[in-house]
């Protein structure tokens, strides 16, 4: 009878598992990944000769960007202030109008037909970028501020409740079931075993659509929704680009500034 083997000291090394286990499909998927780039890269219309013309233009713009010019200060800061107030504005408004939409919306809590009109308005206010909802409110409301609120406010309805009503979806559902053997009503439940569960994600949801929406306005302004986008344009068109750099400038700065403010923020409320 021979003697068992001595179990083996050489150390072991972990490595993780590949994201698809079958090694013909993992690498058939590879393959089909690239033969798509590639043709997809081939069938675009490329215009090498347009390119090649439009790089001494792209050229004389930049240079004529430095050195930036704030010499029309007041329609810089007229058109920040309009930026700032559509995004607080849309801000309010859409996070105020999310959170009965984002209720509507979680299956956990609401009926069947109701869920459907919750998730359908989402889906809506999330089907179209900004730019194509500032173009359809500014014919119907015409130029200016009130266009881009409508746009925006639209915009956060969609993207913060959609995160709101997942968050709903995934709270402790002991809380909900104590309230409703001490016999509570629905409303009750949702002030006092509901809400307190997502207001720390409905702060930060908050903050985040505020630097979102004020990114926003420039661009909704481009198309005649007010802030500082008409400004920028405008600059564009009599080729002050200068003025025009000035402005992306100061665009790139208050977002940066917005950017530790929440931060800052967050930080002090959790």
């Amino acid at each position: 009878m021979t003697p068992p083997e001595a179990p083996s000291t050489a150390p072991r090394t972990w490595r993780k598992p590949p994201f698809i286990a079958n090694p013909l499909l993992r690498y058939g998927l590879i393959v089909v990944a690239v033969v798509y780039l590639v043709w997809a890269f081939g069938s675009l219309p490329f215009n090498w000769a347009r390119i090649s013309e439009g790089l001494p233009r792209a050229a004389r713009i930049f240079s004529g960007g430095f050195p930036p010019s704030l010499e029309r200060y007041e329609l810089l800061l007229t058109g920040f202030k309009e930026s700032f107030q559509i995004a607080i504005l849309a801000t309010l408004l859409g996070v105020l109008l999310s959170i009965p939409f984002a209720v509507m919306a979680a299956r956990n809590i609401a009926p069947m037909p109701i869920y459907v009109i919750g998730r359908s308005v989402i889906i809506v206010s999330r089907s179209f970028h900004p730019v194509i909802v500032a173009i359809l409110f500014v014919a119907a409301v015409g130029f200016g501020p009130l266009a881009g609120i409508l746009t925006l406010t639209l915009y956060s309805i969609g993207f913060v409740g959609k995160l709101l009503a997942e968050e709903i979806e995934e709270i402790d559902w002991g809380q909900v079931e104590a309230m409703k053997a001490a016999g509570a009503g629905y409303v009750a439940i949702l002030f006092y075993a509901v809400f307190p569960q997502i207001l720390p994600r409905q702060v930060g949801l908050s903050m985040y659509q505020l630097d979102s929406n004020l990114r926003a306005s420039a661009v909704v302004g481009i198309v005649g929704a007010g802030g500082i986008g008409g400004t920028l344009m405008n600059a564009f068109g009599r080729y002050d680009y200068d003025f025009a750099f000035a402005i992306l400038l100061i665009i790139i700065a208050v977002i940066l500034l917005s950017e530790g403010v929440s931060g800052w923020v967050r930080k002090k409320i959790w």
